[in-house]
């Protein structure tokens, strides 16, 4: 039996770190986008370059196996050399492979990520493999004999298996986490409730949630300034849509700004724990995954998970790769006990 099973995307990532990268910001009167520019028709010169293996189901396996859990990945891959730098990656990582998906005919997982100067990053997404993960490739037992199914995004035609996993791992008393992607999002909010009302945690960034909500988060003006209030007003009613059952806990991250959680009775709010930024690709993972395992660490306390989760993802984004950074439970408490003025605030809902 396992801890936890994951399913998720596997790719090859290439970071690309550009000095010349511009980041442009768009503002209108209900929404802001930010851009980040090249010299269009110019030659441009990188300044730093690096390679990792990445991909949500294969960061999150790694996560959890460093917390301590007994962990398999269920994940796909072609047969070439990006695959076989991805199983290599795992010689020293105590993640249980026998659940893998490997076809010959299908190409593995690629990303070129565009790095700021900020440590925020652009992706560029082959998906390959990731986006053919069929019924028939998933091993449903391994599911059955786990304690957590943690879900990442599944892209294309892998996101037509979401249904049947969490509808078994429902029946079977598989607790799930529940990574919203894109993809499923894309698809409606009736849609995405059936996969809410089976999942236990469900975690969005806020772009994600405002997606699958329909609502914006308004930005300041001269009569309203929202940005003084600890919980935006939107992120509380993205929230209360996204919670369709009482035993639901609902995480939204923000980026540089922190994470917010809803239980139904309190609003939760946690700031980033400070440290360097390298790059922010795998933060998101490492967020989602600790948090995870964290309440089962501290019996479901939520602002301690979400401290520890963010205490972890500081330490993925200090460096290159998603997984380069990755702490263990004695080590995110020692840094805790390091800095006893880093907290949570918790207000009732």
């Amino acid at each position: 039996m396992f801890d936890v099973i994951t399913i998720g995307s596997a790719t090859m990532d290439v970071f690309v770190e550009c000095e010349d990268a511009n980041i442009v910001s768009v503002y209108s009167k209900s929404k802001k986008s930010e851009f980040m520019s090249y010299p269009y028709g110019a030659k441009v010169e990188i300044s730093d370059f690096a390679s990792n293996v990445g991909g949500g189901g294969i960061n999150t396996a790694v996560n959890f196996a460093n917390l301590g859990l007994k962990t398999s990945a269920i994940f796909k891959i072609g047969d070439d050399i990006y695959s076989e730098g991805i199983l290599d990656s795992f010689k020293n990582k105590n993640v249980d492979l026998s659940n893998k998906i490997q076809d010959a005919q299908d190409s593995t997982g690629f990303s070129i990520i565009l790095v700021s100067f900020q440590g925020d990053r652009t992706v560029l997404a082959h998906r390959g493999a990731n986006a053919h993960i069929t019924k028939s490739d998933i091993n449903f037992e391994a599911i059955k004999n786990s304690k957590l199914l943690y879900i990442a995004p599944l892209n294309g035609d892998s996101n037509k298996v979401l249904d049947d996993i969490v509808k078994f791992a429902g029946k079977n008393d598989v607790y799930v986490c529940f990574n919203a992607g894109t993809t499923s999002i894309k698809r409606g909010f009736n849609y995405l409730k059936q996969i809410l009302e089976t999942a236990q945690i469900v975690v969005m960034n806020k772009e994600e949630a405002s997606m699958a909500t329909q609502i914006q988060v308004r930005p300041d003006t001269r009569e309203v300034k929202y940005s003084e209030e600890l919980i935006h007003p939107d992120i509380k009613e993205m929230f209360k849509k996204l919670k369709v059952k009482d035993y639901q806990i609902i995480v939204i991250t923000d980026g540089g700004k922190g994470a917010y959680a809803y239980d139904g009775k309190h609003f939760y709010y946690c700031p980033v724990f400070e440290g360097p930024v390298v790059s922010t690709l795998g933060a998101g993972d490492a967020f989602a995954s600790t948090f995870c395992a964290a309440l089962g660490k501290t019996k479901i306390n939520i602002g301690e998970s979400l401290m520890m989760a963010s205490v972890n993802s500081a330490g993925v984004v200090s460096e290159f790769g998603a997984t380069q950074g990755l702490l263990t439970f004695e080590q995110i408490e020692e840094k805790l006990k390091q800095h006893p003025e880093y907290t949570y605030q918790k207000l009732n809902s």
